[in-house]
């Protein structure tokens, strides 16, 4: 018999990043993107994003992985207003704010920012017709 997966479902979505300033990284999760602590485990915070998604922000020195210098992750968050967003980006100088663009093979209108250490956030809006 082969066997199954187990019932239930996947209660939430944490995506784990590392980082060597753990206070300077969760006023940026705070400050400027506006996610709320949904679960503090000391040396691990866990941001709720929306939905049942969420960021886990890991203090490098404990976490299971440890913090590289070249950031392989991107953390998307597709917004009802990208406008607005970049506005906020930029008046809050948010390192490695790119230019707006609009992608019509993937139908978005978009722009990326780094958070304190490197990682690269993407904020997109859908265009209208995707």
């Amino acid at each position: 018999m082969q066997a199954q997966r187990p019932e239930g479902g996947i209660v939430l979505a944490i995506t784990f990043q590392y980082y060597r300033d753990l206070p300077t990284a969760m006023r940026f999760y705070e400050d400027v993107l506006g996610l709320t602590l949904a679960i503090d485990q000391g040396w691990s915070k866990i941001y709720r994003i929306d939905g049942q998604a969420h960021v886990g922000l890991v203090d490098e020195t404990r976490g299971m992985q440890k913090w590289q210098e070249k950031k392989t992750v991107q953390l998307c968050l597709r917004v009802p207003d990208v406008d607005a967003w970049y506005a906020w980006a930029k008046a809050n100088k948010v390192a490695g704010l790119t230019k707006m663009f609009d992608s019509d093979e993937l139908g978005i209108r978009a722009f990326a920012m780094n958070d304190p250490e490197g990682y690269q956030i993407e904020v997109q809006t859908a265009r209208p017709g995707h």
